[in-house]
């Protein structure tokens, strides 16, 4: 067993399982998707630690634990389409395909967004795409989606995401007051997305997800 497929087991181990995460699909991807690949070389060694991994430009691979209790939350099936915002060099993207019948997974800095493919390509994730363009227009062309997963923090979810959701799909989005974090699940009926709070977390807001300020005289 390697030095990184014990701390794989171990992340589930005292991570994952702690938090209420126990359903097999989660647990199975968890294991199997190597961590390691999907962050910059420098920090191999960090990417199995219990906490927001720093990835520069105010972006962050999300700590194991906020992306399992996410995936709980969503309950994906095999049958089902994802897209992953902000999927940086491509672990979420690899942990989903495990899960989903596909996963689009958008990224807007174009050197993470290639390595993220390659990383996919050499984990074998072939049921996973890398979309390059804004984060926050998602990747209409390839929709509507079952499951939408937003991978950093939010103050609102544009109009444009909303709008690739299935009726009746589900989206999870980290919304940000400050420093503190709540996940919720957003289910959409018809035009609108109820949401309910499901965890609490934190990570850097991304762009293009900040509120806009208020017009003042």
């Amino acid at each position: 067993m390697s030095d990184f497929a014990a701390r794989r087991t171990m992340m589930v181990d005292t991570q994952v399982l702690p938090s209420d995460v126990t359903k097999f699909p989660i647990i199975d991807a968890m294991l199997s998707v190597p961590r390691e690949e999907f962050v910059p070389a420098a920090q191999r060694e960090a990417a199995y630690m219990g906490e927001n991994l720093d990835l520069g430009q105010g972006r962050v691979l999300l700590e194991p634990r906020t992306l399992a209790k996410m995936l709980d939350a969503l309950a994906i099936s095999k049958a089902e389409m994802v897209l992953d915002i902000g999927c940086a060099m491509g672990y979420s993207a690899a942990v989903v395909a495990h899960m989903a019948e596909a996963v689009i997974a958008v990224e807007e800095d174009e050197s993470m967004a290639t390595e993220a493919q390659e990383a996919l390509i050499a984990a074998g994730s072939d049921n996973a795409v890398v979309h390059i363009g804004p984060l926050a227009e998602g990747a209409a062309e390839h929709g509507p989606y079952d499951v939408i997963l937003i991978e950093g923090g939010v103050m609102e979810v544009p109009d444009a995401i909303v709008s690739q959701l299935k009726d009746g799909g589900r989206i999870a989005a980290l919304f940000m007051d400050g420093a503190l974090g709540e996940v919720r699940v957003g289910y959409k009926r018809g035009d609108q997305v109820s949401w309910r709070m499901a965890f609490n977390a934190s990570a850097p807001v991304l762009e293009g997800f900040k509120r806009e300020a208020a017009f003042q005289l």
